[in-house]
């Protein structure tokens, strides 16, 4: 009876909980890196404070629009360097997840397979 049980929960409730475990760890990373806000403001400027919409003279008009460009361009590579490093987690994570849900229905098997490789006596050869 306890086996029946254990492969029961193993098949079912495990299974589904190792799913909704995986889609938890996803949504946690998503929402860590956030790529959709990223993109979103892209093109924002970085940490700018102080460099609004001047007025005055036409180099100080110039100097604002450059140090905001300048701004911007260091947002956009900061946001793309964390867009990239994010993809990269997600998709790691997915393929690992991925790999688990493949072993899982396996994992029962293993101490039968163990039992019978020692019963046919076969030695690892490292």
């Amino acid at each position: 009876m306890f086996l029946v049980g254990l492969f029961s929960w193993w098949y079912g409730g495990g299974w589904r909980a190792r799913l909704g475990a995986m889609a938890r760890r996803f949504e946690a990373t998503t929402d860590f890196f956030s790529i959709t806000l990223l993109l979103q403001t892209l093109f924002a400027p970085f940490r700018q404070i102080s460099a609004g919409q001047a007025s005055g003279s036409l180099g100080t008009q110039a100097r604002a629009f450059v140090d905001r460009t300048i701004s911007r361009l260091i947002g956009a590579v900061a946001r793309i360097g964390m867009i990239i490093i994010g993809s990269i987690a997600i998709i790691f994570q997915t393929i690992i997840g991925l790999c688990m849900l493949l072993i899982w229905p396996i994992i029962p098997l293993l101490p039968v397979v163990g039992v019978v490789m020692a019963i046919i006596g076969w030695v690892p050869s490292w």
